[in-house]
């Protein structure tokens, strides 16, 4: 059980340092990052947002189409 306590109070007195060289690799990663240009920033937008109105209209026709087909199974069965 004191071995146990010794390893938790190790770990939290070496929280610190951990951290400090986490920031440090982050660091040292985030300038080997090639980043895209504007003009590639803006055109991959525009197609996410193309995407998303294409699946959003997608979607609401599935969903009519699914809204009628359960009406009439209802309105043959309730009449």
């Amino acid at each position: 059980m004191a071995d146990k306590a010794v390893g938790t109070f190790g770990r939290v007195v070496g929280w610190p340092a951990a951290v400090k060289a986490y920031v440090q690799e982050l660091q040292t990663e985030m300038r080997r990052v090639t980043w895209p240009s504007w003009k590639q920033v803006r055109a991959t937008t525009g197609v996410v947002v193309a995407c998303v109105f294409a699946f959003a209209a997608y979607f609401y026709v599935v969903d009519l189409v699914i809204q009628t087909a359960v009406n009439r199974v209802i309105k043959m069965f309730a009449g």
